[in-house]
């Protein structure tokens, strides 16, 4: 019986790890890709285009994906934005697109399967979190960011809380810097040694996937940062 696994953000550089992390280890791959970006997932089983912050879009594929596979062993929540700025640079319009991008991208495909993962007796969510969120002094000069990924955090908490008792879990993983071509072109000073690897990340979710004994976790992938 396969073992399906949702990634969202599978097009990029956490989401090709975790990907292929999965699929090393024998899961179903479907893969939610960005519609026309054209972004190509070579190890996902199937790949669906839906704009994860879209709530009508997501509830349409909900219902197709509910009729095509049936059970979801997990969710991975890679779709995310960053932007700087502090209080005095912050608008509203980077507040809605934070929210939009790191915050509504997860809640739209919670509200859809969670009822199913009750249903069906099991299920992960794995939620990505970030150091700014937990961390006041280094929100300081990314505040929309940071509050976007501390209402990430508090939905996977709340999400715990809510299927207590159940087999259903729900665990949030906090990096720092994340090691990608990205994050190197925008620091090429920094010492990317000390920072996590997208593959750590990978590994530390299937980790919690497979360890049903961890219940509602919070992973700080802090690397030496």
């Amino acid at each position: 019986m396969s073992r399906n696994i949702i990634i969202t953000g599978a097009g990029g550089n956490l989401g090709s790890a975790v990907v292929g992390k999965f699929k090393r280890e024998g899961y179903h791959i479907i893969a939610l890709l960005q519609p026309g970006k054209n972004h190509e997932v070579e190890e996902a089983d199937d790949f669906y285009e839906v704009d994860v912050t879209n709530e009508r879009a997501v509830a349409d594929f909900i219902k197709e994906y509910h009729l095509q596979y049936g059970d979801v062993d997990a969710l991975a929540f890679l779709v995310g934005g960053f932007a700087m700025g502090g209080i005095e640079e912050t608008n509203q319009a980077m507040f809605e697109k934070m929210f939009t991008l790191n915050f509504f991208s997860a809640f739209h495909l919670v509200k859809g399967f969670l009822p199913i993962m009750k249903k069906q007796g099991k299920g992960t969510f794995l939620f990505v979190g970030a150091k700014p969120a937990l961390n006041p002094t280094d929100a300081i000069g990314a505040l929309a960011y940071s509050l976007s990924k501390k209402l990430v955090i508090s939905l996977a908490e709340i999400v715990g809380e809510e299927t207590k008792g159940t087999p259903v879990r729900s665990h949030v993983f906090v990096p720092s810097i994340i090691d990608t071509p990205t994050n190197r072109a925008a620091m090429p000073n920094a010492d990317f040694s000390k920072w996590v690897s997208a593959d750590e990340i990978a590994g530390a979710m299937h980790y919690a996937v497979n360890t049903h004994a961890l219940r509602n976790i919070t992973f700080k992938l802090y690397g030496e940062v």
